[in-house]
């Protein structure tokens, strides 16, 4: 009895712990693969059993853990020592014991440059029963775009529940399921409610209704809606303000979400790249895909540095961020008659022709020895009284306009030493320019006379060239499984309006009066909720296509990129997506289950591991058929890395699967650079029905790439004459 009396002291006292010490108590997730089938099976049972053992105290196990995941796959969370942790993994029936992390977010017009319009066709009484699960920060039912007038109930298959909670009263016909979970007990307002607005945007995003006349503060006009607008939403709230996306939350949400009956999954965060079966993501996405569900994720915002792509297993669609042909763009009018054009979301109409302008070196308050730079104008650095209600001129980068705010500055003109391809709100009247152009125009002017005067002119919607992929968005290769390209493909994810929660202010900060239902944000969670609207909607006509079949339709429709830079593939992957001519791909690369299986084998995952992820008692990878090949998958795109001075030579075994003409002929075409020599071996494949299959291989053969080069982009393009199913073929060299 003293004995577990001073356990539970010792684990109060311990709990919750941060760092790494010995004697610490940490949160750990314990991955326990697919549920077992016995019917007796009591998961929250065996979980504490495992726990007992592995900490040899009974009252301490209860205590110690957290949550049990026993819907759609099996596996608990816990706070546990390291040498508790070692024995939990020492078990026969687990797969992984990996600490909790905590992830974070990836934060109308765009569906119109995508080729699909509201009024396109779409089986609107296939799509009203789809439902897209959301996993964010919540969801605002004030925002136009939840408006369930004309739904019935929710599909009869839906099992999901809406609770309720602060700032939230309940759900309605087309926001059916709302749940949050936050396993921690960390936050103050547990509930679905968006305070945030980040999930507003992606869930209106993905499935919104048309909301006619959509803007911000007039910017932007026009008809908003999601890209599935029949659709029903449910919303599992992963993501807090304080403590971001933790690993147990996000396996609680898959967890339930499979379990509900949603169709398509969209998840706009992610976080350090891990082995599969300690990826939280990767983990509840190949749960999702056996059960016939995609899961669309966002590949990041680290871009435009190479080998920085998140979300990267096989089974998941990432999605890269691009932009549309609308531009956000501000002009600043000089005293002595210049204009120039700058990025912004400046939402301020100017209350007066003109303004003092001064730069922050003219205003600076740092004396001889002093800290900061004022020309930067950092923080500390600069006179309020020089500064107030006047337009400051800073070097950039950084958020200028809350450090000019707080000095009562009538605004700011950030000069960067890059182009901006994308805008942000402003707390004040702001704007971003080049300083190869306007930014030297401008310090010349102010440097010439005493009374040098500018105004901010609110913000602008234009049009420019499209589409690129945005210099935010991730790059790969990635370093995972070094030879599937990721991300797959684009999808838009820049200046997109969408609808947005009026418990958040227009830029985040709380000093902000202004709110809106509506607002414009850039990143690649933008551009994830596209690419699963765009998985609903080829849905909708393809049920009882696979998972891999969907994405394969979206990844060789897709339009080829220009990239603004020499990363290439490896930020676009396949394409931007076109998701009309994703219903008519003419060929698909399908991949099984048991192929998903062979590939783990091949990349070096345990028989005993692989066996409990599917359930498979005694599964031997030595029984299976290996996987063929470079990649050892079917895979729509293909890559390959190689060493500084290494030839290349790899071969990707690939079929493809008609749904295009009964009887069809396709010939292969491959475009590929000097120094890439690329065989195609049958190069004609002859269909006599659909749904029938026939295999090919690529082969790829050339010397070692010149030191000055990286990468070589190729491609492969299957035609006949009706169809063309394109898919990259990437080599890139990486450094040891």
């Amino acid at each position: 009895m003293l004995q577990s009396f001073l356990s539970i002291l010792l684990f109060f006292c311990c709990s919750p712990v941060q760092g790494s010490n010995q004697h610490e108590r940490k949160t750990y997730i314990v991955y326990m693969g697919e549920l077992p089938v016995a019917t007796a099976y009591a998961p929250e049972d065996h979980h504490h059993n495992l726990l007992a053992t592995a900490i040899g105290d009974q009252q301490l196990a209860r205590k110690s853990k957290i949550h049990s995941y026993g819907k759609s796959f099996n596996g608990f969370a816990a706070r546990l020592l390291p040498h508790e942790a070692e024995k939990l993994l020492e078990e026969e029936n687990v797969v992984s014991v990996f600490p909790n992390t905590h992830n974070k977010l990836h934060t109308t017009r765009s569906w119109n440059f995508l080729g699909l319009p509201l009024k396109n066709n779409r089986h609107s009484r296939v799509e009203k029963h789809m439902i897209v699960g959301v996993f964010d920060t919540g969801i605002s039912l004030d925002c136009p775009s939840f408006n369930d007038s004309g739904y019935g109930p929710p599909p009869p298959r839906w099992k999901g529940k809406c609770v309720t909670g602060a700032n939230f009263t309940g759900c309605n016909n087309k926001v059916i399921g709302a749940k949050f979970f936050n396993l921690e007990n960390s936050e103050p307002n547990l509930s679905p409610a968006d305070e945030d607005g980040h999930g507003t945007h992606t869930s209106s995003t993905a499935a919104g209704v048309p909301v006619r006349g959509a803007s911000l503060e007039g910017i932007g006009g026009g008809t908003a809606h999601g890209g599935v607008a029949r659709a029903r939403i449910a919303m599992y709230k992963v993501c807090w303000g304080s403590s971001g996306c933790s690993d147990m939350d996000l396996l609680a949400a898959f967890d339930e979400a499979i379990a509900d009956g949603v169709n398509v999954i969209s998840l706009s965060l992610g976080g350090t790249p891990r082995k599969f079966f300690s990826d939280p993501v990767a983990i509840g996405a190949f749960h999702a895909m056996k059960r016939g569900i995609v899961t669309s994720c966002s590949a990041g915002n680290s871009g435009p540095a190479t080998m920085t792509v998140e979300n990267v297993a096989p089974w998941i669609l990432t999605v890269a961020a691009s932009n549309t042909d609308r531009l956000f763009t501000t002009v600043v009018d000089l005293g002595d008659g210049h204009k120039f054009k700058g990025m912004s979301i400046n939402t301020f109409t100017p209350k007066k022709k003109m303004y003092p302008l001064i730069s922050g070196a003219l205003a600076s308050n740092v004396t001889e020895g002093g800290y900061g730079n004022a020309s930067a104008c950092d923080y500390g650095s600069l006179s309020k009284e020089k500064v107030m209600r006047k337009i400051v001129y800073c070097l950039g980068p950084g958020s200028k306009d809350y450090i000019i705010k707080e000095l009562n500055g009538a605004g700011t003109i950030i000069s960067l030493s890059y182009p901006l391809d994308y805008s942000t709100t402003t707390i004040i009247p702001a704007v971003y320019v080049y300083s190869n152009t306007a930014g030297k125009t401008i310090d010349l002017y102010i440097n010439s006379t005493k009374d040098a005067k500018a105004v901010i002119q609110k913000v602008k919607s234009t049009r420019g060239p499209a589409p690129f992929v945005a210099s935010f968005s991730s790059r790969g290769p990635q370093s995972i499984s070094t030879n599937i390209l990721k991300p797959d493909l684009t999808a838009p994810g820049v200046d997109i309006l969408a609808g947005y929660s009026k418990l958040a202010t227009l830029s985040g900060d709380p000093d902000d009066t202004r709110r809106n239902v509506f607002n414009i944000l850039s990143g690649t969670s933008m551009a994830c909720p596209h690419a699963a609207a765009a998985t609903a909607y080829v849905k909708s006509f393809h049920p009882h296509w696979s998972p891999a079949a969907i994405k394969s339709a979206l990844m060789t429709t897709a339009t080829p990129m220009r990239i603004n830079d020499n990363t290439a593939e490896l930020g676009s992957g396949s394409g931007q997506i076109n998701p009309v001519k994703a219903l008519d791909p003419g060929l698909l690369y399908n991949i099984s289950i048991d192929s998903y299986i062979a590939f783990l084998c091949k990349e070096g995952y345990n028989s005993s591991s692989i066996g409990i992820i599917i359930g498979t008692k005694g599964f031997d990878c030595s029984g299976i058929d290996p996987a063929q090949g470079t990649d050892g998958i079917n895979y729509p795109s293909m890559h390959t890395q190689i060493t500084p001075n290494g030839s290349i030579s790899a071969i990707f075994y690939r079929s493809v699967t008609n749904v295009g003409l009964g009887n069809s002929t396709y010939k292969a075409k491959v475009t590929s650079p000097k120094g890439l020599s690329i065989k195609v071996i049958p190069d004609t494949l002859t269909f006599s029905g659909v749904n029938q299959e026939l295999s090919f291989k690529v082969v790829l053969k050339g010397p070692p790439m010149p030191k000055d080069s990286k990468l070589l982009s190729a491609s492969l393009e299957w035609s006949d004459c009706q169809h063309n199913i394109r898919s990259p073929i990437v080599v890139y060299k990486r450094t040891l």
